[in-house]
């Protein structure tokens, strides 16, 4: 058995519609991605929070669909570009796609990654390049963060090099939880977590008790009404993006006890200073370090 994918190229009006009348005559799937994709007229299509599209496709969309390889994949098309009132059927290509193990295809693209200098994030169908290192047992998921990205890699970086022994630490955005996780075996007192999505603390807290992690998660309301404004950390760290960092600056700053640092990421290297801008009021905020055209921000308030 195998599997066909219909490719179509459509202006950008066309897409979402298209999309969905391709699945109501019969194909198992349909994505849409940037038919200019790895040329200079590639154009990025989602930003930060606030700055999503009205619509998700691009001026040259290119819809993909999947159907059984038995399918009359012409009639399939006609049908679908007729219901959605095209003058013609779209011109479009056609390729080959074989059964394979997909489970086992998905895992390999999945190795460990190594942090700093003694930190592997180890999938669950891996074993751990070095058991003797601090080791995180996470596999991809709906929640941000497996320590592929630069700003997690940044977070964790931090921490390792400024180990919060015996110290409280709120990790705000936490996502996956990894640098939760990461606080934690690096012998943090106290790790509390939070983020605005219920899966993220859900996976946060299977994250954790995989890893024998004791960390607490929550969502913003519960933890101003456990921890109110007076509960201060000795470390806030928050990977999240520019613009809701900005609009936090007094929370997270308040969240730093005296003496305590605050680290920062989501930043593009362009968007620095104006977010360290952002927390003058409060915190004196530097470039820690940088890695991918990313950047940490971090600083201490004094003792």
């Amino acid at each position: 058995m195998g599997w066909i994918e219909i490719v179509i190229e459509v202006a950008r009006e066309h897409a979402e519609s298209l999309s969905d009348a391709l699945m109501e005559t019969g194909a198992l799937s349909v994505s849409v991605e940037d038919a200019d994709e790895g040329t200079e007229a590639e154009k990025p299509l989602f930003g930060e929070p606030g700055m999503e599209p009205d619509e998700a496709a691009w001026d040259r969309s290119r819809v993909v669909a999947l159907a059984d390889v038995d399918i009359d994949h012409v009639t399939l098309v006609a049908e679908a570009a007729a219901s959605i009132g095209l003058p013609a059927t779209p011109s479009y290509t056609t390729r080959s796609v074989e059964e394979q193990d997909w489970v086992r295809l998905t895992q390999s693209q999945f190795a460990p990654i190594h942090i700093g200098k003694n930190i592997w994030v180890v999938p669950s169908w891996h074993d751990a390049p070095d058991a003797n290192a601090l080791v995180l047992e996470l596999d991809p998921g709906l929640a941000f963060g497996t320590g592929s990205h630069p700003t997690t890699r940044l977070c964790m970086e931090w921490l390792e090099a400024h180990a919060p022994q015996d110290l409280s630490v709120l990790d705000y955005g936490c996502g996956s939880g990894i640098l939760a996780m990461v606080a934690k075996k690096l012998g943090a007192a106290k790790v509390i977590g939070v983020d605005i999505d219920p899966q993220a603390i859900e996976s946060a807290g299977f994250n954790a008790e995989r890893n024998h992690c004791d960390i607490e998660y929550a969502l913003p309301e519960p933890f101003s009404v456990a921890y109110p404004e007076s509960e201060k950390f000795n470390v806030v760290v928050a990977n999240i993006l520019s613009s809701p960092l900005k609009l936090m600056a007094p929370m997270l700053a308040g969240r730093v006890a005296p003496g305590g640092a605050l680290i920062l990421s989501g930043v593009l290297a362009r968007q620095a200073e104006e977010v360290a801008a952002a927390y003058a009021p409060f915190i004196q905020l530097s470039v820690w370090a940088e890695h991918e055209g990313w950047v940490a921000l971090a600083g201490h308030l004094p003792s």
